[in-house]
């Protein structure tokens, strides 16, 4: 054995798992063999080799015949020569600062932090939400032609800028402006509501009046003309069951005659061209509230937020479906007092939540002075029971906060 001892390979020892947790770590230098040695075996006769490994063999086996399992392996081997001794380097401030951190730590550290990382990006890879089919439950109703939904809202979406006016129209117009258009906008509705008339029977009025009035300069004691005889024009584009001329004759208290409404009705249609397949926000609403999966209560809110947008001249910036879109997020952050704006909504609205926040913004401010003014026509329709007094319901005014 003693022959084994002198040909053992020098190993250099582990330092005691005690000094780990010292206060001073010192980096280790790291030393290789002496060349000399290496030589030696490399140049060693075939038969020394053999002989060489044979006594490693007994050495190892003498090493697991006398030390039990349990001995500490991290202690050093006096059997052993070593052929260099272990330097410890000093920081090179000098300054023996306690917060030293070995270099196999610190690229420990990095490395658990690099696949912390990952495993997050995964996680938020598998959480991310799915979009939704929304025409899924639909598939057996001829009436709800799922085959066909997203190429006519893709339509609606290409042509709705043509059936937009400038919300600067009214400069172009002498004897009326934005101030009167409003009053006769929330008349409007007060006399939809009396005839208890479809609601896309109403947004195609308010379509029909600015698109004649952007084309043709109208004396402020006709505009109530123009109001009464856009909504006859839509009452036979969308009623079943129409009000006669002498209904509207009558509402506004025998102001014109049989033959105006007639005249007048005419001269639309010719500057309108026949145009009166236009989208509006009402066709938007339903295919967005139904994305939203929305029930009565949101439905209904969302209506009046709409409905408070077409009085107001200034609200014609914005394209059907972006007002139908924004009173949608609106009417959800009022109900839940929180924004919120699905990947299923975003999908079918094609509208992220930034885009509606402006417009959403205005929204809550027309629902904040609603019930206030001379103009509360909106307010009063939906403070009623049939449409489940949404207008009581508290305004998202943490929106407004920038």
């Amino acid at each position: 054995m003693e022959g084994s001892k002198e040909n053992c390979v020098p190993r250099i020892p582990l330092i005691p798992s005690s000094n780990l947790q010292g206060p001073r770590m010192k980096p280790l230098l790291h030393h290789r063999l002496p060349l000399g040695n290496i030589s030696q075996n490399v140049n060693m006769p075939h038969s020394q080799v053999n002989k060489l490994d044979l006594s490693r063999k007994c050495t190892a086996h003498t090493i697991q015949h006398h030390f039990p399992q349990k001995q500490n392996l991290l202690a050093p081997n006096p059997s052993c020569k070593l052929d260099c001794d272990i330097v410890d380097i000093d920081d090179d401030d000098g300054d023996g600062s306690d917060d030293a951190v070995p270099v196999f730590v610190k690229h420990t550290e990095a490395m658990l932090d690099e696949i912390d990382k990952i495993e997050e990006v995964e996680m938020e890879d598998v959480e991310e939400e799915p979009v939704l089919d929304i025409d899924a439950c639909d598939r057996k109703d001829p009436l709800a032609v799922v085959e066909y939904i997203d190429d006519i809202y893709s339509f609606y979406k290409d042509i709705e800028n043509s059936s937009c006016v400038s919300p600067n129209y009214m400069t172009s117009q002498l004897d009326i402006n934005e101030r009167m258009r409003a009053i006769l906008i929330d008349w409007l509705i007060e006399v939809h509501y009396k005839f208890e008339l479809l609601e896309e029977t109403l947004f195609l009025t308010v379509n029909l009046i600015d698109r004649f009035l952007e084309r043709q300069a109208v004396i402020r004691n006709k505009l109530q003309l123009v109001g009464v005889t856009a909504m006859l024009i839509a009452c036979k584009y969308e009623e079943v069951t129409v009000p006669t001329v002498e209904d509207f004759i009558l509402i506004t208290d025998k102001a014109y005659t049989r033959n105006e409404v007639l005249d007048m009705e005419k001269l639309m249609m010719n500057i309108l061209q026949f145009k009166l397949s236009m989208p509006t926000p009402y066709m938007f609403m339903r295919r967005f509230l139904k994305a939203a999966h929305s029930d009565k209560k949101l439905e209904l809110l969302s209506f009046f937020l709409v409905e408070l947008c077409l009085v107001e001249c200034k609200m014609l910036k914005f394209s059907p479906s972006l007002l139908a879109a924004a009173a949608i997020y609106t009417a959800q952050c009022s109900l839940y007092q929180f924004k919120q704006w699905t990947k299923t909504t975003e999908w079918y609205t094609d509208y992220s939540e930034e885009k509606l926040l402006e417009c959403s913004r205005l929204m809550v401010t027309f629902h904040q002075k609603a019930g206030s003014g001379k103009l509360t026509g909106v307010y009063r329709k939906y403070n009623t029971w049939k449409y489940g007094c949404a207008a009581k319901i508290e305004p998202a005014l943490f929106l407004l906060d920038n």
